[in-house]
């Protein structure tokens, strides 16, 4: 029988790079089920829609089976192993994800690190995969997230290769705690790209608000790095290679 692998994400289920995830872990032999949010829901967490309905529908066209669930991401995966799935899947995907989610502080936001963490919950491996872009690359994806530019299209299958091999090696293995693999791709990468372990860079953005006239909006800065170690997420996507983290929560807590 063929692994099964549950993918989401926090970029909507029309996001292409969702779409070549599914491509790519279908041709590594998966059988895959997507459970993914209707619309974007970067930003979010750990979120759960505690106090409203949250409603789903059958998503055509992606080859195989999948759900369009206007909720978080942690809804969909929670829904999906709760009611969906008739048997538990192999392994947890979220992503890849328009961006990277490197840095303590970006971690933590992170609907794409919270739809893996909600797999590992169940006692399942779970990865969450992510793809650095420059700027001007980043918000031409964020405005038509359905299309990948051609020039990023070989670099986003070589990361969603990558992704599908590394999640099939977790297959069959014990999960110990509540860890969840984190994957940072330069979007640079090819075949052949070395990943490396890595820690989260400590990262301090201060206010992420602007004033207007009647409140306040959100502004990305990119925040001061306090960190020295050459091993950081950050530190590693820029020589151009994976990063590759470990966060495991049943740890986390100081005695």
């Amino acid at each position: 029988m063929k692994p099964v692998a549950l993918l989401t994400n926090d970029d909507g289920i029309n996001a292409a790079f969702l779409h070549a995830l599914v491509a790519a872990c279908v041709a590594e032999g998966f059988d895959v089920v997507v459970a993914a949010p209707s619309g974007e829901r970067s930003w979010i967490g750990r979120a759960f829609s505690r106090h409203r309905e949250v409603t789903l529908a059958e998503y055509p066209g992606l080859g195989t089976q999948a759900w369009s669930i206007d909720g978080t991401p942690s809804d969909c995966v929670n829904i999906a192993l709760g009611h969906l799935l008739p048997a538990k899947p192999d392994v947890v995907i979220s992503g890849l994800n328009i961006g990277f989610n490197a840095t303590m502080p970006l971690c933590l936001s992170s609907g794409t690190l919270a739809g893996a963490t909600e797999g590992t919950a169940w006692g399942l491996p779970s990865v969450a995969c992510s793809m650095d872009l420059d700027q001007s690359i980043f918000e031409r994806v964020h405005r038509t997230s359905a299309v990948c530019p051609p020039e990023l299209q070989p670099h986003l299958e070589a990361a969603c290769r990558h992704a599908a091999r590394f999640a099939k090696g977790l297959v069959g293995q014990a999960v110990q705690g509540l860890q969840v693999h984190s994957l940072n791709y330069p979007s640079t990468i090819i075949e052949g790209t070395a990943m490396e372990r890595s820690v989260p860079a400590l990262v301090r953005h201060g206010s992420l608000f602007r004033r207007s006239a009647t409140g306040f909006n959100f502004a990305w800065n990119d925040g001061v790095n306090f960190s020295t170690d050459q091993q950081t997420d950050l530190a590693v996507l820029e020589r151009g290679l994976i990063s590759h983290t470990v966060f495991d929560f049943s740890r986390t807590a100081s005695p």
